[in-house]
């Protein structure tokens, strides 16, 4: 209980309260009137406890509420202390029923093998605990408002009851678990409830806004109003906020509150005062929020008291609310007492006038409202049928109100019909008793009137899309009543849905034949009319009227009165226009008597649901079989089979017209009209019925008439007359094109045999052929087929059930998604002409069929399958094929085509006339084949071989086929033709072998022979023809083969010299191990060092193709190159990023390596100068075209490679490598002299000389580094010359421009800080990014499995030798003394002697960073101020070399002090390392921790010195990498030799790194240092089932937000953080900006990159920065390997391993950026969105 914690104080305070002297309050005695004392008791407390409404406090007012009001009411409910009571009421068992009511967002699941209908869902709660986890379930979000079905029998045809929900599961093993209530606590109920409710609907209703009831008002009425505001949906939040700041004057931060809390609640008061100060404040506000466009806001001024006891009525609401949780017999004595109906008066109960009252409720007060009803009503199932009698009572009247309401459908209660009607028995039961279709027709009927024309027939011009929404809503009911079809019919249930049935008739009557159009003639239409709205209804209606269809067919009575009904209805649709004179029309010897119409010039309609209804009815009572009985309902003279087809047929023929461009002028409107009427949402009522509705017309009418009626229609009764037609060549072209649609439409007629009831095939044969004809176009994802099937009222396809049968899946690979591909033995099934397909399907499909029978070797003619038998009540369909006016036609087809009258005829007309001819010899084939040749009396074969009827068709079908196959236009129909000259032949067989039994054996052997023979010839001819082709092919390809031989042999230095000579890398290293088998010469660093490879590097540039040598004097060429910040290698996202870069210092890089600066280029060349050129124009470019919004930011020197358009920042000049030599003889002479020790006095020695140098007589005092024996004397400042010097080198002076360039660049982004070349930070940062360039390739190629050399690609490996030879250059741009402080601040890590106040620790700093900066800044101790100087090969060959074993030796001490516990702090003092811990620990470790530091050195000397690295490092293994990097990188293979090898040097040092403090706390374990390997990066964890993620998503509560409101919570899967996002609460300041969670989330965990899923939408965000951002498919697939971006399909999905995998290689490549660049490119739409507030 909520108030648990303040009952001790409130005991004594209850008492005062009430005026009884036992203590109890007065209404506990039974004298007193319960109700006249309980309203006193609020009159005196209410105004009271609410009285600060402007900003109230709302612990407090919940304090007094419990105190004086309800802990008080509920002792006397209980009669004992209520937590006490309330908790036994707890212990003894719940409510099978689950009873959840969803908020919007909430994820909802529905088990698509177990539910009854899509709307049965399930809870999160539920479903995880429920046997659907397992089957085939659908999730998606809800909207708010529903309810969860657990436990709801009906609801479930399997596992209604979740493990929670059983009867036993929460301890009570009892059957009737809900414990009764005493009779005393039930007296009591009944003497509250009443009153508690009544209270709460008089205060709900109330309408004075100055007065209250009497009862109510017990003190002097005071002068203290309110002005409320309340919320509507027509008025945006910024408009509210604008209105509040002009009327009141507020601040902006006040105003949001307001207008956040007027969403919310649905009202709020916006300013206190006395009346008129109020009321001035109302008029301010509507002046202000009234504009040409929209109403005024609803404000209202309220006085105090109403506001208070409104506001506390509400609270009881929920009170009341969590009573009903409890027990059964609360719910059901509420129940009663709001469905009561005072005796003798008219009045409806409480529930209805709250129900009518509903869209006057402000959105708080609605929402109370609902719950209670789900609370009570919906958990009784005897009362929820009570409480939908009274919706059903009241529908008309709330319906209506919702039309002109304007809040969402969810707020409303209309929206709780869904809960209702889909309950079987309910639905059934409403029906039966309360007529409910009948009831929900006429409402449709009555909201529409306006739309009604002077015909009855709607007309949706200038509609309000609005409104029609929530038409919607009304139709949407009657699909849910209709959604289960009875078993059991009932007299009664027969009579009141055939009511309902006739109802719905009157609907689809003003329907039929609405918006009709006219043939615009001479000028285009002005305004394209709208069309959207009748096609929407059409689309709403299609599955209720296929239901009805359903509901009809399950009884044969019934069936043949709506049959009877509907006949009636298009009857009199049909008639008026009867009086005009008849036309009479002869062709071969038939006449037709028929009204004069012509669709090209009079009114025409694509709308005729009447008639297609009829259609439907017409198959279910051919599939019943019913159709006999059919004369008994609709005698022969009434049926008028004319009149029924004549408006589908006009329909057909306007769209043969519109395909025809005779109706261009009428505009876009007709042509989206055509399109829904054959397209998958719409044609199941519109166009398959209207083939049907001809098929009846076939099946009843004459066959010559039925044809002559065809041709008059589609007005080409002159076309088959031999009237010479005319020389305007679109009229020809228009002639033409009706001709095909014609012969298509009979192909249809004939041919369409797979619906249910035309002939004997299932539901699965027909969704089996759309899916084998969709797969016969391309291979499709199952997404794509569900779109192109149609669904039915559950919204399933029936797909999955036969897909297997037909299709077989193929898995898809990283990206893409799978798709299926039809199996070869369906391919048969394949019919070119089929109806769903469009123009363009038909022509793929033909193209690919045609296609796969020529790589089978095949013959290329695409016969019809055989089609299924016609049912008896369509078997008179096939007399068309063989009837005089169809041989007439296709003979006059033929003969054009034959007498090359090329105008006349087109490939296309003759393909059909084709395809009729085989459907003809098909049928007779299966007619002689199944019944004796006497019966059949289907002759197609002799009226094709007979001569013509007239003198001008004196040829027979057969001959002109003969005759076609000259035809030279025709060539690609040969097959065919030759096809159906067999088909001839086989027929003919068929019928003498009937006639001949005796003669057929012999000449039938024969006929076949020669069939045969002819055939094999023509197979013979094809492999033969097949054959030469290849050798043709093969020839072509030799030559070719031997130009490019000769020219590779011509051009040979070209291809030896480009850098696009691929596998550049392998080719220098075959050639090293050729030339040098012993690997001494694989050695990168001292005296052994091998030769450096260096290679002409010849390259092009990509802007003005020519190409140029890499050379120092030459004009500098650069790379394309992005600099980015990146925290893709640190463990510890935690440390907040110093985002101001003005005071950073960046020589040290803290271990943990929290934020480096990533360098990648793309590998495109350019010149420096052609680049320049290249960005000036795209500035220039980009200032014309301001308005334009780019993707990229030139101010910050963004641009787009010209060639692969990557972003990039920056380029990097390409410095070429010096080659140096080292002579082995002097290198002997030197190893003599110069140890380590001698190397440290040297440089010591330089450096104190500088020092003294620069101070100018302020002395440094620098420790002289002395050792033993050996003086200072010796030494000089000079002697560091005496290894060896040569001079430096020159750069030209584009090339140092580049240098400056660059390092400016990394300098800004680096720090995000202003450009300054004379930074002193600049050379820190240049060797700080080559570090960490470095180290993250290094990471990649060991988190990818990839060998160290070798593998990287062309643009890395390109990029990373640019980026080293250019860190290693810019020293030079840079005065000497500069890097020389840098180099002494870095040796002080080292080398304690230099250590300054802000050197740090040993354990803070990144060896490898600082072994690049003194091997990089080394050569600046050369510099002298007359000569420029640089240390000869050997000499640094040394350096690198001690350089490289000190920092060794300092990372050996790291790795070992940060993983040893602190006892291991004795090692520094025994010269063996600590007694106590086992050595193979130790090397263990060791071994392990400098793996990562070796790989990364040695990736930099190779691409510094050019050496090429050993053979090891070029594949992958352990042992071997080890060994080749310490051979290498000149180390010994027991790294602990090297402190024995320096033992003296090292022992002092050792001493000072250890008594750091730092160092000490750790060893003492009191601080945690970075232990080494340091663990990789990987993205978070993420479940296997997105389900998971839906349920951490839904306990997601914002930690800034207390309201329960569902938000949108995102992943960061760099690090696993849940975010609130695109919500105003977690908005941040950041620098005076405004951010959303995740671009500040962002700017911390990936400085300004990051990856996030929406966890409700399923998708991957990108973004970058503040302003740039991209979606990416999330990793999730479902079992089709498709993602499901907003979870709109809804299957189950589960992790893509691989997809996952790609997501972490784009962030830990550094691609996220580019990714989000080349995304915006494409989609330059996205720009509306604000990605800085995510």
């Amino acid at each position: 209980a909520a108030h648990s914690v303040t009952i001790g104080r409130l005991r004594s305070e209850s008492q005062t309260y009430f005026p009884a002297k036992t203590g109890k309050p007065a209404w506990c005695d039974e004298r007193f009137n319960f109700q006249a004392t309980f309203l006193q008791c609020l009159a005196k407390h209410v105004p009271n406890i609410y009285s600060a409404e402007m900003d109230p406090l709302l612990e407090k007012q919940e304090e007094m509420v419990q105190a004086a009001i309800l802990y008080p009411l509920e002792c006397y409910l209980f009669g004992e202390d209520p937590d006490i009571f309330l908790e036994k009421l707890q212990q003894s068992g719940t409510s099978q029923l689950c009873g959840k009511v969803f908020k919007g967002g909430e994820t909802t699941y529905s088990c698509r093998d177990c539910a009854v209908d899509p709307t049965c869902v399930l809870c999160m709660d539920c479903f995880q605990n429920s046997i659907h986890k397992n089957h085939r379930y659908k999730m998606h979000s809800s909207t708010g408002g529903g309810f969860c079905d657990c436990g709801d029998t009906e609801a479930w045809k399997a596992g209604p009851l979740c493990t929670k929900h059983e009867p036993g599961a929460s301890g009570s093993a009892k059957e009737n678990s809900e414990c009764q209530l005493n009779e005393e606590i039930m007296e009591h109920s009944r003497r509250v409830f009443p009153s508690v409710i009544k209270y709460i609907v008089d205060m709900l209703i109330w309408e004075e806004e100055k007065e209250l009831p009497p009862e109510l008002t017990t003190r002097e009425k005071v002068d203290s109003y309110y002005c409320v505001l309340f919320n509507d949906e027509h008025h945006s939040y910024d408009h509210v906020i604008y209105s509040l700041q002009r009327a009141l004057g507020c601040e902006l931060g006040e105003a949001q509150l307001h207008t956040t809390a007027i969403d919310k609640e649905g009202r709020r008061a916006v300013k206190a005062g006395h009346y008129a100060s109020c009321q001035e404040a109302k008029e301010e506000i509507k002046r202000h929020s009234e504009n040409v466009s929209q109403r005024p806001l609803h404000v209202e001024v309220l006085h105090a008291d109403v506001m208070a006891h409104q506001k506390f009525a509400l609270r009881l609401g929920s009170w009341l609310n969590k009573l009903m949780s409890y027990s059964s017999d609360f719910r059901q004595i509420f129940c009663q007492i709001c469905l009561k109906e005072e005796a003798g008066s008219e009045k409806p109960c409480f529930i209805s006038k709250l129900m009518l009252w509903d869209a006057k409720l402000h959105k708080g007060a609605r929402k109370v409202l609902h719950e209670l009803i789900f609370s009570s009503f919906f958990m009784e199932m005897e009362y929820k049928k009570l409480f939908a009698v009274e919706f059903v009572k009241y529908y008309k009247a709330l319906q209506k109100e919702y039309i002109s309401d304007d809040h969402d459908r969810v707020l409303s209660v209309t929206a709780l019909s869904v809960q209702m009607f889909t309950v079987p028995t309910l639905a059934r039961h409403l029906i039966e008793e309360q007529n409910v279709i009948t009831i929900i027709t006429e409402t449709l009927l009555e909201v529409l009137p306006e739309y009604l024309d002077k015909n009855d027939k709607f007309n949706f011009q200038g509609y309000s899309q609005d409104k029609l929404n929530r038409v919607y809503a009304v139709i949407y009911d009657l699909r849910y009543v209709l959604v289960s079809k009875p078993t059991l019919w009932t007299d009664r249930l027969r009579e009141r849905f055939l009511d309902g049935f006739v109802s719905f008739l009157r609907i689809l009557t003003c329907m039929q034949g609405m918006e009709e159009i006219k043939r615009q003639i001479g000028q285009h239409i002005e305004v394209d009319p709208d069309w959207e709205a009748a096609i929407a209804i059409q689309m709403q209606l299609k599955n209720i009227l296929l239901m009805f269809q359903e509901w009809c067919a399950c009884d044969e009575e019934l069936l043949l009165k709506a049959y009877r009904e509907c006949h009636k209805a298009v009857m009199r649709c049909s008639t008026n226009g009867r009086s005009r004179e008849k036309t009479v029309f002869h062709l071969c010897g038939h006449t037709l008597e028929s009204r004069p119409y012509r669709v090209s010039a009079d009114p025409v309609s694509i709308h005729l649901p009447l008639s297609r209804t009829l259609a439907g009815l017409h198959v279910r009572l051919s599939k019943t079989g019913t159709i006999s009985r059919l004369h008994e309902f609709v005698s022969p003279e009434e049926f008028q089979v004319e009149l029924l087809i004549e408006y589908p047929l006009r329909c057909l023929v306007l769209v043969a017209q519109v395909a025809a461009e005779m109706w261009r002028r009428n505009g876009l409107s007709l042509i989206s009209q055509v399109f829904y009427y054959q397209d998958v949402k719409c044609r199941e009522e519109m166009y398959d019925k209207d083939i049907i509705m001809l098929q009846i017309g076939a099946s009843l009418m004459d066959p010559n008439q039925f044809l002559l009626l065809i041709l008059q229609r589609y007005e080409l009764a002159d076309a088959f007359k031999k009237i010479k037609p005319t020389k305007d060549q679109d009229l020809i072209k228009q002639c033409n094109v009706l001709i095909e649609e014609m012969l298509q439409i009979l192909i249809y007629v004939v041919g369409e045999r797979y619906v249910p009831g035309v002939s004997n095939v299932t539901k699965e044969d027909v969704i089996m052929r759309e899916i084998i004809h969709l797969l016969c176009i391309e291979p499709m994802a199952h997404s794509a087929i569900t779109k192109s099937l149609p669904e039915n009222e559950n919204n399933e396809t029936g797909l999955e059930n036969v897909i297997d049968k037909v299709a077989t899946f193929k898995k898809p690979g990283v990206s893409g998604h799978g798709v299926y591909e039809l199996k070869d033995e369906c391919l048969k099934e394949f019919n070119m002409f089929f109806y769903h397909y469009t123009k363009t399907q038909h022509s793929k499909a033909e193209h690919t069929q045609k296609k796969r029978r020529k790589q089978e070797n095949r013959d290329e003619a695409l016969p019809p399958p055989p089609p299924p038998d016609f049912s008896p009540a369509f078997s008179n369909v096939v007399r068309i094929l063989n009837c005089d006016v169809m041989m007439h036609i296709l003979r006059t087809i033929l003969q054009r085509a034959v007498e090359l009258e090329t105008h006349l005829w087109t490939e296309a007309m003759i393909q059909m006339v084709l395809h009729l001819l085989s459907l003809g010899l098909l049928e007779e084939k299966q007619q002689l084949q199944t019944s004796p040749e006497e019966e059949v009396t289907f002759d197609f074969y002799h009226k094709a071989t007979r001569m013509g009827s007239s003198a001008l068709n004196a040829v027979s079908v057969l001959t002109l086929l003969e005759r076609l196959k000259r035809v030279p236009q025709l060539e690609a129909q040969k097959d065919t033709v030759n096809w159906i000259l067999q088909m001839f032949d086989t027929v003919k067989r068929l019928r003498e072998k009937s006639s001949l039994t005796t003669v057929a054996a012999t000449s039938g052997s024969e006929a076949t022979k020669g069939d045969e023979s002819t055939q094999d010839k023509e197979k013979a001819e094809r492999k033969r023809k097949a054959e030469a082709a290849r050798l043709h092919r093969q020839k072509i390809m030799a030559q070719m083969s031997a130009l490019q031989r000769n020219f590779i042999e011509t051009h040979k230095l070209l291809y030896e010299n480009t850098l696009e000579a691929q596998g550049k890398e392998d080719a220098i290293m075959e050639e090293e191990s050729m030339s040098s088998t012993i690997d001494c010469s694989k050695i990168a660093l001292g005296p052994k060092r091998g030769p450096s490879v260096a290679e002409k590097e010849v390259l092009t540039c990509i802007l003005c193709q020519e190409e140029q040598e890499v050379k120092l004097e030459s004009a500098a060429m650069v790379l394309s190159a992005c600099v980015q910040k990146s925290t893709a290698l640190t463990q510890n996202r935690s440390r907040i990023l110093e985002l101001s870069g003005d005071t950073l210092d960046p020589l040290f890089m803290h271990p943990d390596l929290p934020c480096g600066t990533h360098t990648g280029s793309c590998g495109h060349v350019m010149h420096a100068a052609c680049w320049q050129k290249y960005f000036e124009a795209m500035q220039l470019n980009f200032r014309q075209r301001l308005h334009v919004e780019q993707i990229f930011d030139l101010e910050n020197g963004e641009y787009l490679c010209p060639l692969c358009k990557s972003l990039c920042n920056t380029v990097i000049p390409i410095v070429p490598l010096q080659a140096q030599k080292i002579n082995s003889e002097d290198a002997e002479a030197v190893a003599q002299i110069l140890s380590l020790a001698r190397w440290l006095e040297i440089i010591i020695v330089r450096i104190s000389g500088y020092s003294v140098k620069n101070a100018e007589g302020e002395k440094e005092n620098l420790p002289a580094f002395t050792n033993k024996g050996m003086g200072n004397s010796a030494l000089e400042f000079h002697s560091i010359l005496s290894f060896g010097v040569q001079s430096s080198v020159k750069y030209s002076s584009s090339i140092k421009e580049m240098l400056i360039l660059f390092a400016t660049t990394i300098y800004r982004v680096g720090l995000k800080v202003a450009p300054n070349e004379a930074d002193y930070r600049i050379p820190m940062m240049t060797w700080s990014t080559c570090a960490f360039t470095i180290q993250c390739i290094e990471n990649l190629l060991e988190t990818e499995g990839k060998p160290l050399f070798g593998s990287l690609q062309n643009r890395q490996h390109s990029g990373l030798k640019a980026l080293v030879q250019f860190a290693a250059a810019q020293r030079t741009t840079s005065p000497q003394v500069l890097i020389q402080k840098h180099l002494v601040r870095l040796l002080g890590v080292l080398l304690p002697n230099f250590k300054a106040e802000d050197t740090p620790s040993l354990l803070e700093v990144d060896m490898f960073h600082v072994l690049v900066g003194v091997v990089l800044s080394f050569p600046s101790l050369y510099w002298e101020d007359a000569v420029d100087l640089q240390p000869s090969s050997i000499s640094s060959a040394y350096n690198h070399l001690y350089l490289f074993h000190l920092t060794t030796l300092a990372h050996i001490t790291q790795i070992v002090v940060s993983s040893l516990p602190f006892y291991s702090f004795s090692f520094v003092y025994c010269s063996c390392f600590g007694q106590d811990i086992p050595g193979w620990f130790v090397w263990d470790c060791v071994k392990k921790g400098i793996m990562p530091y070796l790989r990364s050195a040695a990736l930099f000397f190779h691409y510094l010195l050019g050496v090429s690295p050993p053979e090891e490092l070029l594949q992958v293994s352990e042992e071997g990498q080890f060994k080749a990097l310490c051979s290498y990188l000149s180390l010994p293979t027991n790294l602990f030799l090297l402190f024995q090898e320096y033992w003296d040097t090292v022992n002092p040092l050792l001493q000072r790194w250890c008594t750091d403090p730092v160092v000490l706390s750790s060893l003492k374990g009191k601080s945690i240092a970075i232990r080494y390997p340091r663990k990789r990066n990987s993205l978070i964890e993420l479940p296997e089932d997105y389900s998971c993620l839906l349920n951490q998503a839904s306990q997601f509560r914002c930690p800034r937000s207390s309201d329960d409101e569902q938000k949108h919570p995102v992943l960061c899967l760099f690090c696993g953080a849940m975010l609130c996002s695109q919500n105003t609460c977690c908005q941040e300041l950041v620098n005076g900006e405004e951010l959303g969670a995740c671009t500040s989330h962002a700017l911390q965990c990936g400085a300004g990159v990051c990856m996030f899923l929406k966890i409700r939408e399923c998708k991957v965000v990108l973004i970058e920065g503040k302003t740039r951002g991209c979606l990416y498919p999330a990793p999730y697939l479902d079992e089709y390997g498709e993602t499901d971006p907003g979870l709109k399909r809804g299957n189950p999905l589960h992790l893509c391993r691989e997809r996952y995998r790609k997501l972490h290689l784009l962030w830990q490549q550094h691609c996220i950026i580019e990714e989000i660049a080349r995304s915006q490119e494409t989609n330059q739409i996205f720009f509306g969105f604000n990605w800085q507030l995510l």
